[in-house]
């Protein structure tokens, strides 16, 4: 006598009784059966590799680094923070510290925080800059 027993998650029951060599796969959410894979053994059209990506999951542009970056510099570059800028801080205190050049910077030094806030804002305005220029040409804006 066969023992059938309905796993929950899974639209009908499954018997226990006999063992086939592929197991096949039920859903109520997909609806459709198939055999179960191995997913590492699938063959992609990523030359017979088993990938998670795309080859080009960064699609780097050259346009994006060069306006990100100016998109930077142009406003760390403006003179707010007692009359110096940001960008000014942080290339000033580099050479306040490559003066004792052996020696790196000590935990107290304001190098730390110029450098901290300059590089933020850097990766904030390219990632941002990624954002819009690829979901522009992708039309993901209207």
């Amino acid at each position: 006598m066969a023992a059938t027993s309905c796993v929950a998650g899974l639209g009908s029951p499954l018997s226990l009784a006999r063992p086939s060599s592929k197991p096949s796969l039920a859903s109520g959410f997909i609806g459709t059966r198939g055999a179960a894979r191995n997913p590492l053994k699938l063959k992609l059209a990523s030359g017979g590799r088993f990938t998670c990506f795309e080859r080009n999951w960064l699609r780097t542009d050259l346009n994006v680094i060069g306006f990100g970056l100016i998109g930077w510099l142009a406003p760390s570059s403006i003179p707010a923070i007692g009359g110096k800028s940001l960008t000014g801080l942080f290339f000033e205190s580099i050479g306040t510290e490559l003066a004792h050049w052996p020696t790196g910077p000590a935990l107290t030094s304001q190098f730390w925080l110029w450098m901290v806030t300059w590089h933020l804002g850097l990766f904030l305005c390219l990632t941002f800059g990624q954002i819009g220029f690829k979901g522009r040409t992708e039309d993901y804006f209207p």
